[in-house]
């Protein structure tokens, strides 16, 4: 799935988290659907260098998102008729304030999800708020992961973002907001962070140094940025949405080895160098059977079909300058 030009033209749309590996790609998408684009960024000097590269044009507010005053004046300041909610804290290692963590996983999207009931757009017939829920949230569910298995996070990300994702589910079970929650699982590809998987094979790919790994058996759901974009963009635009939560993958797991040697292959490492087994595996690695993608299908008619290989060439050819 691509974004649809003009889908979006002249909608108010607020971007939180715009600066940030996922809500840098909704944001271009919604350039490209026509959108009159609005971004909260914490740093505005940062999100500058991110919109040349990206090619967003929008309104850049600067804003604090902890703040749960900050956000209602926000949504009064901008009257949106929809917000994308991709803000968050906790995917990286070395994000462990707890407070940080309360405040923009759990009490954001709620203040989102409370003022916005209270305030729509007549005009706009889409949704009001997509959020960004976490495939953490699901913790040591097994199975196949479908949205009606019991989440039971381990982590304090999946903790406070199942928290936000009921408080966003209430709203909308209320009748007096249309929202969704969509759950993201292991998304790759341009602007991800820095010691992340991918990243890591890239910088390497230069060197000769051996490469150290875990052993690589768990399996994940690895989902290109691009696609999870315009899944979410898509979604924005049903009427209603009788489905509070929803995985967005593709519903193939594929082994963590797998994937390297793939991407290896690709920036042209030598198998010799990936040191599979040297680094331990995470206490709290997931462990399921594949997700459940069957809801994303009935409501877009669609799922992310973009394959390792092919997302790991698109991420070079972005770096590149092709982008």
């Amino acid at each position: 799935m691509t974004v649809e030009a003009g889908s979006y033209r002249g909608v108010r749309c607020l971007v939180l988290g715009a600066g940030g590996f996922i809500g840098r790609w909704v944001a271009r998408g919604l350039v490209l659907a026509g959108a009159d684009l609005v971004l909260a960024v914490r740093d505005p000097g940062a999100a500058a260098a991110v919109c040349a590269r990206w090619r967003i044009r929008g309104r850049v507010i600067r804003t604090d998102l902890a703040d749960p005053g900050r956000i209602v004046a926000l949504l009064e300041e901008v009257r949106p008729a929809i917000v994308f909610n991709l803000a968050g804290y906790g995917v990286d290692r070395d994000e462990q304030d707890p407070r940080q963590a309360e405040a923009l996983n759990a009490t954001l999207p709620a203040v989102l999800a409370e003022s916005l009931a209270r305030h729509q757009d007549p005009t706009w017939g889409g949704l009001q708020l997509v959020h960004a829920g976490s495939a953490l949230e699901y913790g040591t569910a097994s199975g196949d992961l479908d949205e009606r298995s019991v989440p039971n996070p381990t982590t304090l990300y999946g903790r406070t973002k199942l928290a936000g994702t009921r408080a966003v589910a209430d709203q909308a079970a209320s009748g007096r907001l249309r929202a969704v929650t969509a759950r993201l699982f292991t998304v790759y590809g341009p602007g991800e962070h820095p010691g992340r998987l991918l990243p890591t094979l890239i910088e390497a790919a230069t060197g000769t140094a051996p490469i150290p790994l875990t052993a690589g058996t768990q399996r994940r759901d690895f989902t290109y940025v691009e696609e999870v974009a315009a899944g979410l963009i898509a979604l924005g635009r049903l009427p209603g949405c009788e489905e509070p939560v929803l995985n967005l993958a593709t519903g193939c797991l594929t082994a963590v080895r797998e994937f390297v040697e793939t991407a290896a292959n690709v920036l042209g490492i030598p198998p010799e160098r990936l040191g599979f087994g040297a680094r331990p595996t995470r206490p709290e690695e997931m462990e399921h059977e594949p997700v459940a993608v069957g809801r994303l299908e009935r409501l877009l008619g669609w799922t992310p079909r973009i394959p390792p290989a092919e997302g790991v060439r698109r991420t070079l050819e972005f770096l590149r300058g092709g982008g």
